[in-house]
């Protein structure tokens, strides 16, 4: 196959990475891709958001596989133009994707198909926002109604902290949500029409700080699986969760085609939906690629042209994976840009280890970082304590002055390892 990507980010590095070792995978382009994915693909500088210019240059690559790396393009109707030109794509539709583009759209989904999430509101003013908080106990959820780059929540542990955060979403939509007791999970499932199987989980880190303090950001690390999903609890997810979403949206008349990644609190009830993305995580996927065994173009391929249910399910290797992002200093602020980022290759020289590229760009003197994630340093071993501690060694190895990262990545896993 002739397979084009779209996107830029590390989420595709590990994407373009993954698809390259596929046997059925003869050329990979990437638009616009960074210069880790240029590493395995041709890079193209084109606008991936750009209906028309994913659907011309992927008639003049002769593509038999689009995949949609970022929710952008999906959201913009990308996937829709690349169907109707005949082009199979891994991507839902635009209807499809406001499963990530409207959080209100999905809670309303949930409410109507019986799908266990917490209890909301919506709102489309600030001043109905201060009112529905009355609703509500603390700590309260304020949600950005549309895209956010995985930065518009606020866990408010305050009735002031909860105003700010309405104030500061200015006069967009939002959502007013329950706080879930729990600790978090991601399920990625891959699902073609009313056909859904799961793929991999893996467990985020979105606060900015040690000991999950700070901000919130798209994801300074990760780890693959995630054991606090037991296969129980997995099973339940799928039938009570991403089951019923997927029958709900065929029902619909808008199918959902691609990759289906479930945010879950496992709650003493059961697991709930935090929130729907409708494209691989990041950092996540930098964890998840490197478990997948097989052929992964042709198992996109199969999502793609319909065939989910005719093939053999994915096979994940058994070992487990450590992501660790090194971010820019100001991040998820005003990132730092431009600095000197050196000693790449004596990370990778520490075995089990990939660097991805998030945000670097070549200049005359050499790699630089460009945004506010720069690096998602990966490794793999046969234990999860292993493969933490090779992703530190390798981040230890990498000359970056204007970095930063966190050093507890994993770290309720690695107490229960331990103990």
């Amino acid at each position: 196959m002739n397979i084009l990507l779209l996107g830029s980010g590390g989420r595709e590095d590990a994407l373009a990475w993954r698809l390259r070792q596929s046997p059925s995978c003869d050329k990979l382009i990437a638009a616009p891709g960074n210069p880790g994915i240029a590493r395995w693909a041709d890079c193209v500088a084109i606008d991936p958001c750009g209906p028309e210019a994913v659907v011309g240059l992927a008639q003049d690559a002769a593509a038999d596989l689009v995949v949609v790396g970022p929710e952008a393009p999906l959201v913009a109707g990308v996937s829709d133009a690349l169907r109707a030109a005949g082009i199979p794509v891994f991507g839902p539709s635009a209807a499809a994707a406001q499963l990530e583009g409207s959080k209100g759209f999905t809670k309303d989904l949930c409410r109507a198909n019986g799908i266990p999430t917490a209890d909301y509101v919506r709102v489309d003013r600030a001043s109905d926002a201060h009112e529905a908080l009355s609703r509500f106990g603390l700590p309260v959820v304020i949600k950005a109604d549309g895209l956010a780059a995985g930065k518009g929540v606020t866990v408010a542990l305050t009735r002031a902290e909860a105003e700010g955060a309405i104030d500061a979403a200015g006069d967009g939509p939002l959502v007013i949500e329950e706080f879930l007791e729990g600790e978090e999970a991601s399920l990625f499932a891959l699902v073609d029409g009313e056909t859904a199987i799961p793929l991999a989980s893996a467990q985020d880190h979105k606060r900015v700080g040690e000991g999950d303090t700070g901000p919130n950001t798209g994801g300074m690390g990760a780890y693959a699986p995630a054991p606090v999903l037991t296969a129980e609890l997995e099973r339940r997810a799928m039938d009570e969760i991403v089951r019923r979403t997927a029958r709900a949206l065929a029902a619909g008349g808008t199918p959902f085609s691609g990759i289906l990644y479930a945010g879950l609190m496992l709650t003493t009830e059961g697991p709930k939906l935090i929130e729907y993305n409708v494209r691989f995580g990041d950092p996540e996927c930098e964890a998840i690629m490197p478990l997948i065994e097989g052929d992964f173009a042709a198992l996109l391929r199969a999502v793609a042209t319909g065939r989910l249910a005719e093939i053999e399910p994915p096979r994940l290797s058994g070992k487990h994976a450590v992501t660790v992002i090194v971010a820019a200093r100001g991040y998820p602020g005003t990132p730092a840009s431009g600095g000197m980022i050196r000693e790449i290759e004596a990370a990778e020289q520490v075995e089990g280890v990939t660097v991805f590229h998030a945000g670097t760009a070549l200049a005359e003197h050499g790699l630089v970082a460009k945004g506010g994630r720069v690096l998602a340093v990966t490794a793999v071993a046969e234990t999860f304590a292993n493969a933490r501690a090779r992703a530190y060694r390798a981040v230890d190895q990498i000359d970056f002055a204007d970095g930063f990262h966190r050093r507890d990545i994993g770290w309720r896993e690695l107490a229960r390892e331990q103990a």
